[in-house]
């Protein structure tokens, strides 16, 4: 019964580690074993990590060669890889505009500049556009000398002056018949060439921003779709074109 009292773990005394002698204290806290155990643990992996480089360099191949090595330029006898210039994703502007307006907003203001394109272009009819695509009208003759002798204005039975002309040319029957309409003084048409090339760069500048208003509203869209918690995989990064594709797993709906 006396072995059993001295066994209890409440008889027993706490072991307590040695501290700082007193005449010592200027050297800090007494290093306990767990904190050599700590130091020299680090101590060992540095020396392992060490001899593993010691033993790879000796064992490396002089005669190796990998792809990369085409690419990357040599600089003091060490390959250096080619910073590949990134394609910025997102603008400054876009970046401003999707954090402080919402995609119901931006598709709305995008809806708005569809419709004044549309107005644009019907009152415009894109008759002078510069991106419009040349028309080539080509005529037929039998012989090389009709060819020397051809007379635009009388094959098309036309004055010559509105010869070059795509639209609103009329036949001589028509201006003997009836009057012009409209501007024919130099001064009043050229008035009108810049009124109307002043409204097809209008149009133009509407174009341009209802093609970054669609954009825009795409990676907003997308960031959405992002954060439904489901696989995803991105088919195609980003750019200031475009928004990020990405592929979605396929969920069955019950």
């Amino acid at each position: 019964m006396s072995s059993f009292r001295k066994a209890l773990k409440s008889r027993q005394k706490n072991h307590h580690e040695r501290s700082q002698p007193g005449f010592r204290k200027q050297l800090g806290l007494l290093e306990k074993k767990k904190d050599y155990k700590l130091r020299a643990d680090d101590y060992h992996k540095k020396q392992n990590t060490l001899a593993a480089l010691r033993k790879k360099a000796l064992e490396k191949n002089p005669d190796e060669f990998y792809f990369k090595m085409i690419s990357s330029p040599l600089q003091d006898g060490v390959h250096v890889i080619k910073k590949t210039k990134e394609v910025e994703e997102v603008t400054e502007e876009q970046k401003k505009m999707m954090r402080t307006q919402d995609i119901n907003y931006v598709e709305m203001k995008r809806v708005a500049e569809v419709k004044k394109i549309e107005r644009l272009k019907g009152e415009l009819h894109l008759l002078d556009a510069e991106s419009k695509p040349k028309n080539k009208h080509t005529f037929f003759v039998d012989s090389k000398k009709e060819v020397h002798s051809f007379n635009l204005a009388d094959h098309l039975n036309t004055a010559p002056e509105l010869v070059d002309r795509v639209y609103n040319r009329p036949t001589l029957e028509t201006l003997e018949t009836k009057r012009i309409q409209g501007a024919v003084d130099p001064r009043a048409l050229g008035k009108l060439a810049k009124q109307r090339k002043h409204q097809y760069k209008i149009l133009s500048q509407r174009i341009d921003r209802e093609k970054k208003m669609f954009v825009i509203s795409q990676k907003i869209q997308t960031r959405k779709d992002l954060q439904d918690k489901c696989k995803k995989v991105k088919v195609k990064k980003e750019t200031t074109s475009t928004s990020a594709i990405y592929k979605f797993e396929a969920k069955r709906k019950r």
